[in-house]
């Protein structure tokens, strides 16, 4: 979709746009969203981050997702200066103007990090938001001595983009999500946030992101707001044997150590119900499962490894977990 014809349908008579889930955990659905709710989606972020009209900011998402249609609103209702570059996987590669806002997926400011000259143009922006993905330790690590304020957001497309957004960089670095002013949380008997954001979301939205909520202490201030963390989707426990594994954290322990893209999935098993198994571009998998043995508590340990040309993503940078799961199950290391 062009900004045009993006344009033309926020300007018709209908109150709703079209938008599509990234398909994540399946394949991508279409929903509409409400105009006045995605207008007050922007205010909040613009508030948060303390933008005001004239800011510039960058627009290098697919417009077709939320991510990218929330740009084009915010400039829209808060008075941004927008500039569009087509979306690519190293959207600093020319010179732009001096940006105070931008929206990036972890692709992309990886591969921006990886050239002096894109690198500090990433460095340059003012406030960077990174969404669309899990933000790894080595991605967290090079972008905690950035100069400007650099965020990762929570949220997703039933929510308008984020209702929440914790620092990565400077000495306010955290894993704590902070929720925008007007959204209450809490966790349901299986410990997954539930979400009730009436301004953006017309109902209580309950999630499969398992959850640890923290409680505002004295030493916090008045008015501090209340802080979670998440552990992992509720979908993505694997049970082997009678033990509860969360893929997340299986992926989260490898990740230094494992070069190559890779992704834990799982299947069916006899004897355990499940089984991790470990999909991986790598070649050299009798190298991956030494690694394996040495890093992992014993029993989260792959029971498979299996090479694959490329790792399933969806088109908004997440691993797609269900068709990894489907190659667990069809292919045979």
């Amino acid at each position: 979709m062009s900004i045009d014809e993006f344009l033309e349908e926020w300007n018709n008579s209908s109150p709703y746009v079209h938008v599509q889930t990234s398909g994540s955990t399946g394949q991508p659905k279409p929903m509409l969203a409400e105009k006045r709710r995605m207008q007050a989606s922007a205010r909040v972020t613009c508030r948060f981050l303390g933008l005001q009209a004239g800011d510039r900011a960058l627009l290098c998402l697919p417009l077709d997702y939320i991510a990218g249609k929330m740009m084009v609103v915010r400039a829209l209702t808060c008075n941004l200066r927008l500039t569009s570059v087509e979306p690519s996987g190293h959207p600093l590669a020319s010179s732009l103007p001096s940006l105070d806002f931008a929206a990036m997926v972890p692709l992309q400011v990886w591969n921006s990090l990886q050239t002096e000259e894109e690198c500090q143009r990433l460095k340059a922006i003012r406030h960077l938001i990174i969404g669309g993905g899990a933000i790894d330790e080595s991605l967290a690590d090079a972008l905690k001595d950035f100069p400007h304020a650099v965020w990762s957001t929570y949220g997703m497309t039933e929510t308008l983009s984020h209702i929440a957004l914790r620092r990565l960089s400077g000495p306010d670095a955290s894993d704590w999500y902070i929720p925008f002013e007007g959204v209450d949380l809490s966790l349901n008997d299986d410990g997954c946030l539930v979400i009730d954001a009436p301004q953006v979301c017309a109902e209580r939205l309950v999630t499969n992101d398992m959850a640890e909520l923290r409680l505002p202490q004295p030493l916090d201030g008045v008015g501090a707001r209340p802080r979670f963390r998440i552990l992992g989707r509720r979908d993505n426990v694997v049970c082997s044997g009678g033990i509860k594994i969360q893929i997340e954290e299986v992926e989260r322990l490898l990740r230094p150590h494992l070069e190559a893209p890779f992704c834990i999935t799982k299947r069916h098993n006899e004897r355990l119900g499940e089984a991790l198994v470990l999909l991986t571009e790598s070649s050299q998998t009798e190298n991956i499962e030494q690694i394996c043995l040495r890093v992992l508590p014993r029993l989260w340990k792959p029971r498979s490894y299996i090479t694959v040309s490329h790792i399933p993503m969806t088109a908004t940078g997440k691993i797609a977990r269900r068709e990894a799961e489907r190659l667990a199950s069809v292919l045979h290391s």
